[in-house]
């Protein structure tokens, strides 16, 4: 329901705002770049969902066979203690443990392209235990709030587009970055514990938070004690070897199991396909409102809009520059890339606002994207309070950044 309130308000703002640049402003354009924008985001919609294909295909066929050969369940009871907490109204041992498990992993570790199809299984597996098939259940919304808060702890994409850009020491952001996007992920866990009624100040779950706080900062000091090439060198090997030991564990547990491995991926990669035919209209609605609200000028006068608000009380106005990265960053992952990239061209790599453009774009995900995606993969139209809960997190990955960057760059 809320979504289609937020839909519905992409269409009429956009046309109150093109009207006025028309009859005000004489801008006999503007309603071409609307239609020229509509076309173009329900090509990328398609395109996007085209490009899932064979990733949901070879992932979702890999997931088959380690579910069949043991593997999901075993990181389902790795999970239990934790996830038993996060998502009372999961069965006890059920294999969507191990999914969800296996989404975070690989969301902490920046691979976008194994932890989507990982999170469609397990949005799948959700699916199977919803009494309300048309409405979001709890375990969903804590699933999906977590995904949409974007907690990666190495942002090496942000930082070789810094090093691109010119940046005189692209990593300057890590720091930064990963204090945001925990930030937006703790607000966007403690927001659906406190709807759900979940005690955050059980035993298992403060260790698992005390634990993280601890990594993470394992990783700051691994990361500060190397050189920007080592870095680059040594997160790209980590992970495309950790993928391949996925995708080899996997099959051997099968064949352990004594199952026909061939046959099994065949079955999951089917299910892959189905899943990227099934997202297109939800992907394509989604990103067609999208690009009407920015093509209308309407992200551009809000931006205005602020930035006479915050002189207005006499207060910096340095970040106001970096409002368009983050009022993109909820609504397009590539639209919010785009603006970084911008801003960084305009300001430099170096400067205030590039720096903090490169926070922002790292500090969460793509809610409406996340969201149009996982729910529409298995027929969700009522997503409860998962928007709200989620742009929280947004905000608080948001005022973070602005933070983090005024404290680390000025």
């Amino acid at each position: 329901m809320v979504l289609n309130y937020i839909w519905i308000a992409f269409f009429l703002i956009a046309f109150v705002v093109a009207l006025g640049k028309l009859i005000i402003g004489g801008d006999t354009e503007v309603f071409t770049h609307i239609i020229n924008a509509s076309f173009s985001s329900a090509r990328s919609g398609f395109e996007i969902s085209l490009g899932l294909t064979g990733i949901l295909a070879l992932w979702l066929g890999i997931m088959k066979i380690g579910e069949k050969g043991g593997v999901i369940q075993g990181f389902a009871r790795i999970a239990a203690p934790v996830f038993s907490k996060l998502f009372p109204d999961i069965p006890r041992n059920h294999p969507v443990t191990g999914s969800i498990f296996m989404n975070f992993s690989a969301n902490l570790l920046g691979l976008d392209n194994a932890a989507t199809p990982m999170g469609l299984k397990a949005m799948q597996q959700l699916q199977e235990f919803n009494t309300d098939k048309e409405s979001a259940s709890n375990p969903m919304i804590m699933f999906l709030c977590i995904n949409a808060s974007g907690l990666t702890l190495i942002p090496i994409t942000i930082m070789m587009y810094r090093a691109q850009m010119g940046a005189a020491n692209p990593s300057d952001v890590f720091l930064p970055i990963m204090l945001a996007t925990f930030t937006s992920t703790l607000v966007a866990i403690l927001t659906v514990c406190f709807k759900q009624r979940i005690n955050i100040f059980q035993r298992n779950l403060l260790l698992f938070f005390g634990g993280m706080g601890v990594f993470i900062g394992g990783v700051v000091w691994l990361f500060n004690s190397l050189e920007q090439e080592q870095v680059s060198l040594y997160s790209t090997l980590f992970a495309n070897t950790l993928l391949f030991t996925i995708i080899c564990g996997f099959i051997l547990c099968g064949i352990r199991k004594k199952i026909n491995v061939y046959d099994t991926f065949i079955e999951g990669a089917k299910e892959g396909f189905q899943t990227a035919i099934t997202i297109i209209p939800y992907l394509i609605a989604v990103l067609v409102a999208i690009g009407i609200f920015r093509a209308s000028g309407a992200m551009d006068f809000i931006i205005d809009g602020i930035r006479m608000g915050v002189a207005a009380i006499g207060l910096d106005t340095q970040f106001v520059e970096g409002l368009p990265t983050m009022l993109m960053k909820p609504l397009s992952g590539s639209g919010a890339r785009g603006m970084m990239l911008d801003a960084m061209k305009t300001y430099g790599a170096d400067s205030f606002v590039g720096r903090l453009s490169s926070i922002v774009q790292g500090s969460s995900d793509t809610t409406f994207y996340v969201v149009a995606l996982y729910y529409g993969s298995v027929g969700i139209r009522n997503t409860r309070y998962t928007v709200p809960c989620s742009l929280l997190a947004d905000l608080a990955g948001a005022i973070a950044a602005v933070a983090m960057t005024y404290l680390f760059f000025t």
